[in-house]
């Protein structure tokens, strides 16, 4: 057999087992009766979870797989496992996840888009979930490097994963004509949910959850058949996001810190939301310190951001860690921020990140993580975390 005809039966071979992986691919989605693909710039984590927690307690098997902070499956009893990524992480992934959905026999699963790339995103959507539902939480200026250069653009790459035929839900105002385009072109209906205000529903959580994401949640554990007390009480009791904003009270020697994990944030407008929440929360404390850990990698987020703070309720002090600090400082000193409040803790181990903060408080301060998770936002968060008081009862 001569090499050509070697590489024509080879490459015979490749495309029959390829047919036949699809084949096998898109019987395991038929058994699974509810696929619920989640998108947006900020909580699809959270949603995700959400979601989950809601449907399992109105009975119905669900398993599902958050991307954000830390990737997580999540299995029909609550469990959570880490999702192993031996090349790093890539939407091929979403496969093994419909897999073992379909070996547990799940009536729903709820999956966290994880593309970035405007075609992956509609890839991702069209091969892999193929959803019945989907949710896009909002379309907020983040990764213009890749979505952009603007809002606009973001919302239609977003839009990508918009479902054929199916549902598709949000909260997102500001760029709903992209989403309704998409819903009309995919023959899908568009439900546009109103966010939850009731702030005695809110504080049933134990950390804080936004009122969009709530309401998200609720609208499509309702419209697959759980009572909305049921859901909410599924929601209530779930185990948060790692990069849920959580408070942390620490006594160090005397110092009173309250430390705010708002790393996942990482675009201005819920930036901004959490920080103005924290300061006007904790108004009785003495300083307000801002962390902002900076990666190399996300250039555009960390200009964004430095511009952007220069105009928010002032800090006392901003601690920059990570790298490419630079880009921040820049920023956020030519839209105006003070040079002096700048503290310089560009690519520290966490404990030494920790103690160039606890230096700057002299009785109490507030202080919230901001910027990116990655590359060491969790840690610092989990350090503070780790030496944190008893939560209050």
């Amino acid at each position: 057999m001569t090499g050509l005809n070697v590489l024509i039966a080879v490459t015979a071979i490749l495309v029959v087992l390829g047919i036949a992986e699809l084949a096998l691919h898109r019987r395991r989605l038929a058994t699974i009766r509810y696929r619920i693909h989640v998108n947006g710039t900020r909580g699809k984590s959270s949603v995700t979870r959400l979601i989950a927690a809601g449907l399992r307690a109105g009975d119905i098997t669900t398993c599902a797989k958050t991307t954000g902070s830390t990737a997580r499956m999540i299995l029909p009893d609550g469990r959570e496992l880490p999702i192993y990524r031996p090349g790093g992480a890539n939407i091929i992934e979403q496969k093994r996840i419909v897999a073992v959905a379909a070996a547990y026999q799940a009536e729903a699963l709820v999956i966290e888009c994880m593309a970035l790339q405007p075609l992956l995103q509609s890839l991702s959507e069209l091969k892999l979930i193929q959803a019945t539902h989907g949710v896009i939480t909002n379309a907020r200026p983040d990764h213009l490097e890749v979505m952009g250069p603007g809002e606009r653009d973001v919302a239609r790459a977003l839009a990508g994963m918009t479902p054929v035929a199916g549902m598709l839900y949000t909260t997102e105002t500001e760029q709903l004509g992209e989403l309704k385009q998409a819903a009309e072109d995919r023959d899908s209906k568009l439900a546009v949910v109103e966010p939850l205000t009731d702030a005695e529903v809110l504080s049933r959580f134990r950390y804080t959850e936004h009122g969009d994401n709530v309401a998200l949640a609720l609208k499509v554990c309702a419209d697959l058949g759980v009572d909305r007390e049921v859901a909410l009480e599924g929601m209530v009791n779930a185990r948060p996001d790692p990069g849920a904003m959580t408070e942390r009270r620490v006594d160090f020697f005397g110092r009173q810190i309250t430390f705010v994990n708002g790393f996942a944030a990482n675009d201005p407008v819920s930036t901004k939301q959490g920080w103005e929440l924290a300061s006007s929360r904790h108004s009785d404390l003495e300083r307000r310190i801002a962390v902002f850990n900076c990666r190399a990698d996300r250039p555009e987020r960390s200009v964004l951001l430095g511009r952007e703070f220069a105009t928010w309720p002032s800090a006392d002090h901003v601690v920059l860690m990570g790298t490419a600090t630079h880009l921040f400082a820049h920023a956020a000193t030519g839209a105006g921020l003070d040079p002096a409040k700048l503290v310089i803790a560009e690519e520290l181990p966490v404990e030494q990140v920790f103690e160039r903060i606890v230096a700057l408080v002299d009785d109490s301060a507030l202080v919230m993580g901001m910027g990116n998770i990655g590359e060491g936002g969790l840690r610092l968060a989990n350090y503070f975390r780790n030496r944190a008081l008893p939560e209050r009862s």
